[in-house]
């Protein structure tokens, strides 16, 4: 049994490792892009709150952060002004740190990453829209809001595993559905919005294109009851409490053909307890 959490490069390294690849079973957490969708009528300083911390916690080196936010046109300019300012005032630091929310990347390759992304999205027409963006020390990086990212650019498809978040206008909802769609990616999405008619009528192709729909707040892993898997790319099986003794165990029956003879041997088998693994009598 392989239970993993990370790559799809690293999951396939290590499955073909195994010497018998087809008597390993794999329940696989991969990579995401999921996206928030900020709705006309949301509430901004709430969607603003949850969007920060969903894109920026543990410096969005997360699979269930949130990687891209399609925003409304008609409250695309209080959302950035209200993101830029929540973004600016995470204190940066090192994990040890009191109060610090940005802390440093693993390593110098994961910082040129981000910058790799960010300067192809400037090149195309992206601006950072938040004081201190882009800015680097070493293997601190500060958060980076940029908008419009559009197609085209990496950061419209690629995961960016880092604080850098890209902003998408859009004045129709075909524009963030179709993104879903699209995606080879399928974990999770955030709606942000009060109306139940559109939300509902969100939801519906949503679900069948990821695995959860967060309503007015962050995507994330828990609570633990709640199962954790993706479609597509972002996972292979389920991974939860619940579902841990079907993601180890074999599903196996002991069948016999209908016949009085074969009823009364099974029942016979049961009641005397002859063995230890057919002892429900269950005929259908």
């Amino acid at each position: 049994m392989l239970a993993f959490i990370g790559s799809a490069p690293a999951a396939d390294a290590l499955k073909r490792a195994h010497p018998a690849p087809h008597r390993l079973r794999s329940v696989l957490g991969l990579e995401a892009k999921n996206p928030g969708i900020v709705l006309p009528d949301a509430d901004l300083d709430l969607a603003v709150r949850e969007c920060a911390l969903g894109a920026l916690s543990y410096n969005g080196q997360r699979c269930t952060a949130l990687k891209i936010l399609f925003v409304h046109q008609s409250v695309l300019p209080g959302f950035l002004d209200r993101m830029s300012r929540a973004v600016e005032g995470l204190r940066p630091g090192m994990p040890w740190d009191d109060g610090v929310t940005i802390t440093p990347l693993p390593d110098l390759a994961q910082v040129r990453k981000q910058l790799d992304l960010v300067d192809d999205a400037l090149g195309k027409g992206a601006r950072v829209v938040n004081r201190g963006g882009g800015e680097s020390c070493q293997t601190l990086l500060l958060p980076t809001v940029l908008h419009p990212v559009a197609p085209g650019m990496r950061l419209y498809d690629e995961e960016q595993w880092g604080p850098v978040v890209p902003v998408v206008a859009f004045d129709d909802l075909e524009t963030p559905v179709s993104y879903v769609l699209d995606s080879k990616y399928g974990q999770q999405v955030s709606v942000f919005g009060n109306d139940p008619e559109t939300i509902g009528r969100l939801i519906d192709p949503l679900v069948n294109q990821v695995c959860r729909v967060n309503i007015n707040s962050q995507c994330q892993r828990g609570p633990d009851v709640f199962p954790f898997t993706g479609r597509k790319d972002s996972a292979e099986g389920t991974l939860s409490v619940s579902d841990a003794l079907r993601v180890f165990s074999i599903r196996t029956l002991v069948a016999a053909k209908e016949h009085p003879d074969n009823r009364a041997l099974v029942a016979r088998i049961v009641r005397e307890r002859s063995s230890r693994f057919l002892n429900t009598d269950f005929i259908l």
